[in-house]
């Protein structure tokens, strides 16, 4: 497993999860660095983000087009599968400012990568704690608005990846009281 990231501060810990990393800025690189770093990959995972607190710039330039540039990395270097966490309510129209600027470029990348050929699978979580992973979710292409731990959105991811039923659909994600592998069976 090869994990792109941009801070070098941030290898370390990634390396401790059994990962090789790649410093790879999404939002800055070229098109080229990009596919270089994820060349021979099978599949990609886009969880990067720009984070709360950052302005509508930044969401345009991570949310959406990091995603899109990992698309194109992908198309390119035959990393034919590709999983997006997006938010729950992405939406390309969502009218306003504020948390509608991330939805909107969430569904605009989430837009992009279902137009792109790729098998994809869009993960919607609800709100992201840090709260560690319970192994038990709600994964539906509709749910409730809700909580969940990013520990179990990275095992749902990790499932997905190994499930061929979920190339090609958009699903919701919060906590709930289903396991995990059987939740991403299921859909």
């Amino acid at each position: 497993m090869r994990s792109l990231v941009r801070d070098p501060a941030h290898e370390a810990d990634v390396r401790a999860s059994g990962a090789e990393t790649v410093l790879c800025d999404l939002e800055h690189e070229n098109d080229r660095h990009v596919a270089d770093a994820i060349r021979g990959a099978d599949a990609v995972v886009f969880a990067a983000g720009a984070g709360p607190g950052s302005g509508p710039e930044r969401k345009e330039t991570m949310d959406y087009g990091g995603a899109v540039k990992l698309i194109a990395a992908a198309k390119q270097t035959g990393a034919a599968r590709y999983l997006m966490i997006s938010s729950l309510g992405a939406d390309p129209g969502a009218e306003g400012e504020g948390f509608a600027v991330y939805l909107r470029a969430k569904g605009r990348a989430d837009a992009e990568l279902a137009a792109s050929g790729l098998d994809f699978t869009i993960v919607r979580p609800g709100r992201l704690t840090d709260e560690p992973g319970t192994g038990r979710v709600e994964l539906a292409e509709r749910v409730t608005r809700g909580d969940v731990p990013r520990d179990d959105v990275a095992a749902v991811l990790a499932a997905c990846l190994e499930q061929p039923g979920t190339i090609g659909r958009t699903l919701g994600l919060v906590a709930g009281e289903v396991p995990v592998d059987e939740a991403v069976r299921s859909v």
